[in-house]
């Protein structure tokens, strides 16, 4: 009886810890997809942000035309046409001129090369920037001159095969990230006559070693131009890298040189292939399709006159739409993508252009694959990157990783808090810059003028003026300082926003524009100081601010902008410096902002 008893309660015990271990395991797995919710959630704030900021960028494009049809119908304004809408063609031998008048000092201690290069050199190379170390202006721009050469030679779309002992391996965008390609190089080996590679696009921006990226896999391009393909993608474009970080880090990084490596770089980037097809089945482009791609006609067209193929996204919804959240390309459907397929023999499409929380996604029945290689590409921690080798048979493997130097000793909530208190922060300075718009709206659902409005009310108003479809009812609790029953009291205002600086003669409701547009007016005012030096002329900045307001339907007194620039003409020589003149506007967070 007594072993009997002992039995039965061992058993017991047994039963207990099991279901015990059963609670921790639920309540874990609860616990991990919350986080893992509110990382979603961070992550769409980003990624309707980064549209939104698109949209801004292709607005921008149009004024340019917009500005170049003033010039052409102003002819007196013709001698002051900036270089980018009116390029100096400059002959082969020019280029290799100028290039060759550039001394390399002795107290030059970064990697020399020679051309032709072998694969040493570019051993050589990655070694150099492993350890920070800046290539030399000079052989930046032989490898973009080499780079141009070989690329100039190759069609829109290239052709190639695959075989039975070499899989190919396809990378999508990397941003300028380094210690993603050196991690992916790391995992699948460098590129070679044995291990050929695509890289789809968006090399440069965001990051802070596009150009080490771009010398990388050009340098691999000229040793290997049948084994190594770089396709176009929407961020190889010098507005883009305007607005994107690249064109800053060139200048930098060379501050001598850099507006040679520019107006070369803009050469380049034309010349770069849109896509490439895999056994005539398997088509490799940045964007996308549309209802109307055409692989024949864009075999044939100018490369520089394509959008959808840079800049469009798959959706579930059937048909062919604008994609209104970038502004430019349009999205498709399954039924597109079929249509495509069937017309052109192909089997599937890999693309790139949007970041996956996990580093790739497929969808449209298999027949869309995305792949995005730019880990942690909002914030630390915030997405896997991943790329994927392509067997002969054309069936995909993935392989995900995530570059970690902040986070790796963080804990998952810990980390999870700096993703989310990233997004809250953005979206707090996209929320300040329209706080008179905000409030104006919240006052039409309150007609009574009650200082509340109910949390249904306050999220219409809020997408009716910031417009990032976001689920702001969910979002309201974290953005608002105090809601009561339902309702949110919106006078009393926003939970830790930043503040805005401006100089004290500046009026209210400028003040929120010009930091809205800021970006905007930066790359437009570097772009018309012809001799870069920094300044502009009233007159000029008086011609192009109407321009701008008159393009951007932007209702601001010119009084009020004479008095502000004057105010920062400070010699009294009737220039400013445009850059000192948007600095003295910004968005400041505060220290203690948990946002």
């Amino acid at each position: 009886m007594g072993c009997s008893h002992s039995v039965h309660n061992e058993t017991k015990k047994s039963e207990k810890a099991m279901k015990a271990a059963v609670l921790i395991q639920n309540w874990y797995r609860c616990y991990k997809a919350r986080l893992e919710l509110r990382r979603r959630q961070a992550l769409n704030i980003f990624e309707n942000i980064e549209y939104a900021d698109e949209q801004d960028q292709m607005q921008l494009a149009k004024f340019f035309a917009f500005m170049l049809e003033h010039y052409v119908k102003n002819k007196s304004s013709a001698d002051n046409l900036p270089k980018i809408f009116n390029p100096e063609p400059k002959r082969k031998s020019d280029e290799e001129t100028i290039i060759s008048l550039i001394e390399v000092p002795d107290t030059y201690y970064g990697p020399r090369l020679k051309f032709p290069l072998t694969f040493a050199d570019v051993v050589l190379l990655i070694d150099a920037f492993k350890e920070n170390q800046i290539l030399h202006a000079r052989y930046v721009l032989e490898v973009l001159l080499e780079a141009k050469k070989i690329l100039q030679q190759m069609p829109n779309i290239i052709h190639i095969s695959s075989t039975v002992s070499k899989e190919l391996t396809i990378c999508g965008d990397i941003h300028g990230k380094l210690d993603d390609l050196f991690l992916i190089f790391y995992k699948n080996g460098l590129p070679s006559g044995n291990n050929r590679y695509v890289f789809n696009g968006d090399f440069v921006d965001r990051g802070q070693n596009s150009m080490e990226v771009l010398m990388v896999l050009f340098s691999f391009l000229l040793v290997y131009p049948n084994d190594v393909y770089l396709n176009r993608g929407n961020h190889e474009d010098y507005l883009m890298n305007m607005r994107y970080g690249f064109t800053k880090e060139i200048m930098q990084k060379y501050k001598q040189h850099g507006a040679k490596i520019l107006h070369l770089l803009e050469e380049v980037y034309t010349w770069l292939p849109i896509g490439t097809l895999i056994d005539k089945k398997v088509l490799v482009i940045h964007g996308g399709i549309a209802d109307n791609t055409d692989l024949t006609v864009l075999e044939q067209m100018k490369r520089n006159r394509i959008v959808n193929i840079l800049w469009s996204d798959p959706r579930s919804r059937k048909g062919c739409y604008p994609n209104t959240s970038r502004g430019g390309g349009c999205y498709f459907g399954p039924d597109v993508t079929e249509n495509i397929l069937t017309k052109f023999g192909l089997k599937m499409i890999i693309r790139s252009h949007e970041c996956k929380p996990e580093g790739f996604d497929i969808c449209h029945d298999g027949k869309i694959i995305t792949v995005f290689s730019a880990s942690n590409y909002y914030e630390e921690g915030s997405n896997r990157g991943a790329y994927l080798k392509l067997s002969h048979d054309t069936t995909p493997r993935f392989f995900q990783y995530q570059s970690s130097q902040i986070t790796q000793a963080k804990t998952l909530h810990e980390r999870v808090d700096i993703v989310e208190n990233a997004a809250f922060r953005i979206l707090g300075e996209r929320m300040i810059i329209r706080k008179t718009n905000l409030i104006q709206a919240f006052r039409k659902y309150d007609p009574n003028d009650t200082g509340k409005i109910s949390l249904s009310d306050w999220a219409k108003a809020t997408e009716e003026v910031l417009e990032l479809h976001l689920p702001w009812m969910s979002l309201c609790p974290r953005l608002v300082k105090t809601i009561e029953d339902g309702y949110v009291l919106y006078n009393m205002g926003f939970k830790d926003l930043p503040v805005v600086r401006a100089p004290k003669v500046a009026k209210a409701g400028m003040v929120e524009t010009l930091v809205r547009y800021r970006s905007d007016l930066k790359i437009i005012f570097n772009i018309i100081d012809k001799d870069q030096s920094g300044l502009i002329s009233m007159d000029e900045f008086r011609a192009m601010w109407k321009l701008f307001c008159s393009h951007y339907n932007i209702d601001i007194e010119e009084s009020h902008v004479d008095q502000l620039a004057h105010s920062m003409d400070l010699n009294k020589d009737g220039s400013i410096d445009f850059n000192e003149f948007l600095t003295a506007f910004d968005v400041v967070h505060r220290a203690t902002n948990k946002l």
